[in-house]
C-alpha cells in the first residue's frame, strides 16, 4: 500500500475518514462479492484509503449496514416469535394471522423512454467491437404460457412438500410444467377450467390438489420474464449449486482461507430478460464469503468481558447477515434477546414447544448450550409495508456469519488474500462465463429444461458495436492538457499551476500536532510547500499549536484555541486512524465552526512518496477553501449540473441524510455549492430534495444574477424496484416545481434532463480479451428498448474487469442529441478532485456521496450553512 501511495497514480485523494459507514464504497460489499472492478485502485475513488489520510476500518458499503441501539424489552418480546425455519402454518397458529402476501414483481418494467425519441443511438467516437457477459437466446419461443393457482386440502405450508406432490403428477400437467409453491405454469392448456388430482405424502396424508386456471401471460408482460427466469433456475438445478437467497453458490468449488478462516463460495447471479431485440441471459460471476466461525463463537469471544459482554456482543452482531445452514436461508440480525434461551417455549400447532425440542423434532439438530441468548430478526420491509410485527429467532449456535465486518475490511493480508480469486482480468472471466454456458449445455438435467421449454441458449458470448468518445482536454491555470489514453493527468501537475487558487495564498491557517512529532510535521510541511510552489499555490507559515497527548478531548480543546485567531483551515496531525477522534474532529470543525479541517495521520507523514502525497494535500486544501485546481472544455452555457445520494446514519437506523452538489455555471466561475438534509431511511424518494435544489438555484442566481437555462440531474441510489416511483413522484414534482419557479421571476422553464445514475450492474465488456478504454459507450443490444439508456465505460482499471455505468435518462426536454447527452456525461466524470484521473460516476454523484457519508457516518447533524461552497468533505 505504501508503494501505491508513493507512485500517486493509483490512489486517489480522499480524506482519511475512519467510516464505520457501509454506504461510502460504490462496490456492493455484502454477503456477495461481485469482483471488483478495478482491483480496488481506481474504479472507485471512494473505496481507497487516502494518499494524504488513511482510513481506519474502512467498511463496505454496499448495500450498507447501518448500526442501532437494542429496542426496547416491550418492543422486543412484542409481535408473534417463531424459530427460523418454522413454516408459514407454524408462525400462522402462533400469531393468529391468515395473511399470505403476494410476492413482488421484480420485474417491473417501467417504460421511460420519450416517445418522441427516434433513435438513442450516438454515433460519433471510434468504432469498438466488444464482447459482453450475456448469451442469446437463439430462438424467442411462441409461447403461449397459461397461469394457473394451485391449492393444497389440508393446507401444506412447506413449498417443498407442496412442490414433491405435484411433482407425482408430472404424467398429467407434462414435462415442461413449472410451479414455485403457489403458481404453476405451462405451454398447454388442461381440457378444464379446475382440475383436481389427489396425492399422498410420505407421512401418508391424502391430500387434495385443486389448479384453477387464472389466465394466460404475453411475452409483453412483465410475469413473462418471471417465468423466463423460473426456467432457468430450474435448468441451473442440475449443476448441483446451492441458491443462497436469490443467487446460485457452489460450496463443493469453495475456496478455504483459511489463516483468515473464511470460505468463499464461487457462484452465479442470472438475469434473463427482454433487450433491445433478442431475449439475453446476462451471467455475472460472483463468491459469497462464508466465515467458519458462528455468531455462538463471537458470544464466547465476548464473554471474556463478564462486566460488558451484552453490549459488547449486540455491537459485534447487529445487523450481521448469518446464514442458518439447516434451511439454507439469510437472516439479518435486528437483536439480542437476553431474557430468553434455547428452553424457552413459544406456541406451534396449539401447543407449546422449546426451541430445544422444535429443531430436534423437526430438523435433529441438537443444540448444544441451552444457555445462549435468542437472536431476532424483523424482516424491516414488511413491517413497512404491512405493519407487521412477525419476529423470526435464531439460536447462535445454528448461524453462519456470512460477509466481512470492518476490522477485516481494513486488513490489507485479507483483502489481498481474497483479491486472488475474487478480482479475476477479463481473460479469466471469460473463461469462467464459457464454462457456465458448457456446464447448461452438457449437463442432462439442465438440457432436458430448456428443451422442454424450446429454448436454445447461444454457446458463444454476445457481440455489441461500442464506441469511444474523444480524448477530454483538461483545463489548467495557464493551458491545456489532454486527459490521455487511460484518462489520467497526474503528471500534469509538475509543470502546469492550478486553475484558481487564493490571490493571497493560504494564509491564517493553523496546525495541531503532537509534541512529539514534531520532526514528521517539519518534514510534512517541506514537502507541501515544495509541492503547492509548483502548482501556483502559496502557504503561508501556519500557526502551530502543540499538544502533549493525543487524547480525542485534547484535539478538541486545541481547536477551540486555534478558532480565536479566526483560521480559513485546520490541520491536525493524528498518531493513527482512531473514528471517534476523527469525528470529534469534523463535527468541531463543521458542526460547531464552521471550519474546514484537514486530518493527516503520522503514517502518510513517514511515507516515502511524501512528495506525491504533500501533492495532493496541496490540491486538496484548494478546494477546502472553495477554489478549483482543474476543469474541462465545457460547450454548454448557463449550465447547472446537479449530484443527489443517500446515506444511512450509523447511529440511528432510522434516519438518513440526503447529499445535493450543484455546479454553478463551469464555463463562467468554475464553483460549486453542496447542501444537506435529513430524510427517512426507509424511503428512497426525498421529500426535501426540492428545498435543497431550491438553495441551490437561489445560488446561481447570487453568482450570475439569473437562473440556469439548462439543468442536468444525475440521481444516484435508486434500485430498479423504486424506479416506477421516482419517475412518478420525484420527477414530475421536480419538473412542476421548476415551472412554478421560473414562472415567478418570469423566466422561461430551463431545459432539464433527469438522469438515473446505477453502479451495481452486471454488465461486464471485454475488447480484445482485455478491458475497454475509458469514453467506451454502448447503447444498443444490451440497452432496454423501454429506456433512453446507456453504458459508460469512463475509467482505466489495471487490475480485474472493469465496470460500466449505466445511465436512464428518464425524463429530457434539454433536446441535445444522445451522442452530446453521453459526451457531456462522459466530461462531467473528469471533475473529482480527489483523484487526478476518472471516476465511475460524474463528479458531483461523487462528490454527493462523500457528503452524505461523512454526515451519516460521522456528524449525525448538518454542517453550518457558511461550509455550502467549500469542498470542505473532501
Amino acid at each position: 500500500m505504501a508503494d501505491d501511495q508513493g507512485r500517486g497514480r493509483r490512489r486517489p485523494l480522499d480524506d482519511d475518514e475512519p467510516s464505520t459507514s457501509r454506504g461510502s464504497r460504490d462496490e456492493p460489499r455484502s454477503k456477495i462479492f461481485k469482483d471488483s472492478s478495478s482491483g480496488g485502485s481506481r474504479s472507485d475513488p471512494r473505496a481507497q484509503p487516502s494518499n494524504s489520510d488513511s482510513r481506519a476500518g474502512a467498511s463496505r458499503s454496499d448495500p450498507r449496514v447501518e448500526r442501532s441501539g437494542a429496542p426496547s424489552d416491550r418492543e422486543r418480546v412484542g409481535g408473534s416469535q417463531a424459530p427460523a425455519g418454522a413454516t408459514r402454518q407454524e408462525r400462522r397458529d402462533e400469531s393468529g394471522s391468515t395473511d399470505r402476501r403476494p410476492r413482488g414483481d421484480r420485474f417491473d418494467m417501467v417504460a421511460t423512454r420519450p416517445a418522441e425519441l427516434v433513435s438513442k443511438l450516438g454515433k460519433d467516437g471510434r468504432p469498438i467491437r466488444l464482447q459482453t457477459n450475456f448469451f442469446r437466446l437463439n430462438t424467442k419461443p411462441e409461447w403461449r404460457i397459461v397461469h394457473y393457482c394451485v391449492e393444497f386440502e389440508p393446507s401444506i405450508e412447506n413449498p417443498r412438500v407442496r412442490m414433491g406432490i405435484l411433482s407425482e403428477h408430472a404424467n398429467v400437467l407434462g414435462s415442461g410444467y413449472l410451479f414455485d409453491g403457489l403458481q404453476l405454469f405451462t405451454t398447454r392448456k388442461f381440457e378444464q377450467e379446475l382440475t383436481v388430482l389427489r396425492g399422498k405424502s410420505r407421512l401418508d396424508i391424502d391430500y387434495t390438489i385443486r389448479i384453477k386456471c387464472v389466465g394466460f401471460i404475453s411475452t409483453a408482460e412483465p410475469r413473462f420474464l418471471q417465468v423466463l427466469n423460473l426456467i432457468l433456475r430450474r435448468s441451473m438445478k442440475g449443476l448441483k449449486l446451492e441458491l443462497v437467497g436469490r443467487n446460485f453458490f457452489d460450496p463443493h468449488a469453495k475456496i478455504e482461507i483459511r489463516e483468515h478462516k473464511l470460505e468463499l463460495w464461487p457462484g452465479y447471479e442470472t438475469s434473463i430478460r427482454q433487450h433491445e431485440k433478442d431475449i439475453l441471459l446476462c451471467t455475472e460471476i460472483a463468491h459469497k464469503v462464508m466465515r467458519t466461525e458462528t455468531v455462538y463463537d463471537i458470544l464466547r469471544r465476548c464473554s471474556q468481558n463478564p462486566s460488558r459482554h451484552q453490549d459488547e456482543f449486540r455491537l459485534n452482531v447487529l445487523d450481521l447477515i448469518v446464514l442458518t445452514d439447516y434451511n439454507n436461508k439469510t437472516y439479518r440480525i435486528n437483536d439480542v434477546d437476553f431474557g430468553q434461551t434455547p428452553k424457552s417455549t413459544f406456541s406451534c400447532k396449539g401447543r407449546d414447544i422449546s426451541f430445544v425440542e422444535y429443531y430436534q423434532t423437526k430438523y435433529n439438530i441438537r443444540i448444544r448450550d441451552h444457555n445462549q441468548p435468542l437472536l431476532i430478526s424483523k424482516n424491516r420491509d414488511k413491517a413497512q409495508k404491512t405493519n407487521a410485527s412477525e419476529l423470526v429467532v435464531l439460536i447462535p449456535e445454528l448461524c453462519r456469519v456470512t460477509g466481512l465486518n470492518d476490522n477485516m475490511r481494513s486488513n490489507f493480508q485479507l483483502m489481498r488474500s481474497m483479491s486472488e480469486y475474487t478480482r479475476m482480468n477479463p481473460n479469466r472471466r471469460i473463461d469462467r462465463l464459457r464454462s457456465f454456458n458448457r456446464r447448461l449445455h452438457s449437463t442432462p438435467e439442465s438440457v432436458k429444461v430448456l428443451r422442454d421449454w424450446h429454448m436454445d441458449l447461444d454457446q458463444n458470448l454476445t457481440e455489441v458495436q461500442g464506441r469511444i468518445i474523444e480524448q477530454q482536454k483538461i483545463v489548467f491555470h495557464h493551458g491545456k492538457v489532454p486527459a490521455g489514453e487511460t484518462a489520467d493527468w497526474t503528471r500534469s501537475f509538475r509543470d502546469q499551476k492550478m486553475l484558481t487558487t487564493p490571490s493571497d495564498g493560504i494564509d491564517r491557517w493553523a496546525i495541531i500536532a503532537p509534541e512529539r512529532n514534531s520532526y514528521e510535521l517539519k518534514t510534512l510541511l517541506d514537502n507541501l510547500f515544495r509541492a503547492a510552489n509548483g502548482m501556483g499555490l502559496k502557504f503561508r507559515s501556519p500557526h502551530e499549536v502543540k499538544i502533549y497527548d493525543d487524547r480525542t478531548g485534547t484535539y478538541v480543546r486545541a481547536m477551540d484555541d486555534c478558532v480565536r485567531m479566526d483560521p480559513k483551515l485546520i490541520l491536525c496531525l493524528v498518531p493513527n486512524n482512531n473514528v471517534e477522534r476523527y469525528s470529534a474532529i469534523k463535527k468541531r470543525g463543521y458542526i460547531d465552526r464552521a471550519v474546514p479541517t484537514q486530518v493527516v495521520t503520522i503514517k502518510t507523514a513517514k511515507n516515502r512518496g511524501l512528495m506525491s502525497i504533500a501533492t495532493k494535500i496541496a490540491i486538496q486544501l484548494n478546494c477546502k477553501l472553495g477554489y478549483t485546481p482543474w476543469m474541462i472544455e465545457l460547450p454548454l452555457s448557463g449550465l447547472m449540473t446537479i449530484g443527489f445520494d443517500i446515506a444511512k446514519s450509523t447511529r440511528d437506523r432510522k434516519r438518513a441524510y440526503g447529499a445535493l452538489v450543484a455546479s454553478m455555471d463551469l464555463q463562467q466561475n468554475s464553483t460549486y455549492f453542496s447542501t444537506v438534509s435529513e430524510c427517512s431511511a426507509f424511503d428512497v424518494m426525498s421529500n426535501t430534495l426540492w428545498p435543497m435544489m431550491a438553495k441551490a438555484l437561489r445560488q446561481y442566481s447570487r453568482e450570475h444574477k439569473k437562473l440556469p437555462t439548462r439543468i442536468v440531474f444525475y440521481r444516484d441510489g435508486v434500485s430498479s424496484g423504486s424506479l416506477k416511483q421516482l419517475f412518478e413522484y420525484e420527477v414530475k414534482d421536480i419538473v412542476e416545481k421548476l415551472d412554478a419557479e421560473y414562472k415567478r421571476v418570469g423566466a422561461d422553464p430551463p431545459q432539464l434532463a433527469y438522469i438515473v445514475v446505477t453502479k451495481s450492474m452486471n454488465a461486464r465488456f471485454f475488447a480484445n480479451g482485455g478491458n475497454p478504454p475509458p469514453g467506451t459507450v454502448v447503447d444498443d443490444v444490451i440497452t432496454l428498448p423501454e429506456r433512453y439508456d446507456f453504458y459508460l465505460v469512463s475509467q482505466q482499471v489495471r487490475q480485474g474487469t472493469v465496470s460500466p455505468t449505466s445511465y436512464n435518462v428518464v425524463y429530457s426536454s434539454m433536446g441535445i442529441s444522445p451522442d452530446k447527452m453521453q459526451k457531456l456525461t462522459y466530461k462531467m466524470c473528469h471533475l473529482y478532485y480527489n483523484w487526478s484521473g476518472t471516476t465511475r460516476v460524474p463528479a458531483v454523484c461523487q462528490y454527493a456521496k462523500k457528503l452524505a457519508t461523512l454526515v451519516g457516518t460521522n456528524l449525525h447533524a448538518i454542517p453550518q450553512n457558511a461550509l455550502e461552497k467549500k469542498f470542505y468533505y473532501l
